[in-house]
C-alpha cells in the first residue's frame, strides 16, 4: 500500500510537543477506499444476496462489484469491489455506512472527491423478456394472457421487473415456454377461445 503525504509544512520556530503536534497527514491513495451510506431496503436487499453468496455484509458481501463515476462525464467509471459494512443501522438517518475499495495505480481518484456508486439490486437470475403491452393490471394485480394448446386464453400473475432492451423483464410467472397474448389484448377475454397468430419478436424492441 503506498501512500501520499499532504501538508507537510511547519514554520519556523513553532513548538513541537512529542506525541501532540501533528506534523502531515498521510493517506492512501493505492487502493483506496469508497465511502457511501445505503438506506434500509437497499441494506437488507445485500444482505440477503450476501447471504445467497454464503458470505456477510460486514465482511464484504462476497466480493460485491461496485462502479464508481465521477463528476467529470468524461472519465470512465472505476470497478471496485464492497469491502467493509458497520455492524448496525445509523438511528438518526435510518442508514449504514458502507466500504469499497479500488485500485488506483493512476492516482486518479484522490482522497476528498465525491462520486456516484452503482451496486448490482439483485443476484443474477433467469427472466422472461416481454413487450409491455402484454401486461394488463388487475386491481393491485399484473396479468399475462396466455393462450393453451385448444387456444383458451387464461390469465397469468407475474411479477414484472426492470426493462432491458425495450422490453419488461418478467421475475415470476413465465418460463418461457407459454403463448402469450401482445396484440388485442382488449379481446382475449379470460376463457374466451382465439386463434393465435405466432410473430417473432426482434431481440431489441422499437420503442
Amino acid at each position: 500500500m503506498s501512500g501520499r503525504i499532504d501538508q507537510a509544512l511547519v514554520d519556523p520556530g513553532n513548538l513541537i510537543l512529542a506525541n501532540d503536534t501533528e506534523l502531515t497527514s498521510i493517506v492512501s491513495s493505492d487502493p483506496i477506499y469508497f465511502y457511501f451510506d445505503i438506506d434500509e431496503r437497499y441494506f437488507l436487499a445485500y444482505a440477503r444476496d450476501a447471504r445467497a453468496r454464503g458470505a456477510a455484509l460486514q465482511e464484504g458481501g462476497g466480493q460485491l462489484q461496485v462502479r464508481v463515476s465521477l463528476s467529470d462525464a468524461s472519465i470512465p467509471a472505476q470497478q471496485g469491489v464492497l469491502d467493509f459494512s458497520e455492524n448496525r443501522i445509523d438511528a438518526e438517518t435510518g442508514t449504514m455506512r458502507v466500504r469499497a475499495i479500488l485500485d488506483n495505480p493512476d492516482e486518479l481518484l484522490t482522497p476528498g472527491l465525491f462520486g456516484r456508486v452503482n451496486v448490482p439490486g439483485s443476484l443474477p437470475y433467469e427472466g422472461v423478456l416481454i413487450p409491455d403491452a402484454a401486461i394488463v393490471a388487475d386491481q393491485n394485480r399484473r396479468l399475462v394472457m396466455s393462450v393453451d394448446e385448444a387456444g383458451n386464453v387464461v390469465p397469468i400473475p407475474v411479477r414484472p421487473g426492470p426493462r432491458i432492451d425495450g422490453y419488461r423483464v418478467i421475475r415470476e410467472g413465465l418460463d418461457g415456454s407459454e403463448t402469450i397474448v401482445i396484440e388485442g389484448i382488449v379481446r382475449a377475454r379470460p376463457g374466451s377461445v382465439v386463434t393465435p397468430e405466432m410473430v417473432e419478436l426482434p431481440l431489441i424492441a422499437e420503442n
